[in-house]
């Protein structure tokens, strides 16, 4: 499946997958913090270098962000999950653009599991999120390739 470079116009529709893969992973999260991280999202969106896998009908399916070495986010649409999309995104960042270090909030268990599987290992916890609240997230890098 080829990949695709959002752009402005698509960070409505990006906003949106974000979401649905957030409340649909991130149970731990209240709706109140959600919805303040959406209201950041599209500031964060512009911050980094995003691909997109899109369906037939070119509605986005997943979506990466890249930024320094580092895969910043990577979220895949609910009802696209378990079609290797996550692995198609995941290994485009690390083979071009050298994706080595990522972070996951320590809860996401899937998520944790999904890098696992793909090579990655913890090797730092910090207590807080990116913004300061009590959601703890681990510092993973890339130490094999399964």
């Amino acid at each position: 499946m080829p990949l695709y470079t959002p752009d402005t116009h698509d960070y409505p529709e990006l906003t949106e997958v974000w979401e649905r893969s957030v409340r649909a992973t991130h149970d731990f999260l209240p709706d109140a913090y959600i919805t303040r991280l959406k209201v950041l999202l599209p500031q964060y969106l512009g911050s980094v270098t995003l691909f997109c896998t899109r369906d037939e009908q070119l509605n986005i399916t997943g979506f990466a962000g890249t930024r320094n070495s580092r895969l910043d986010i990577l979220f895949i649409e609910p009802d696209h999950r378990g079609q290797k999309l996550g692995t198609q995104l995941l290994n485009h960042a690390i083979e071009q653009f050298n994706i080595r270090e990522l972070d996951v909030n320590e809860q996401n268990t899937q998520a944790l599991g999904f890098y696992r599987r793909h090579g990655f290992e913890v090797v730092s916890r910090s207590e807080v999120d990116g913004l300061g609240q009590p959601y703890p997230m681990l510092r993973m890098r890339l130490t094999g390739r399964h």
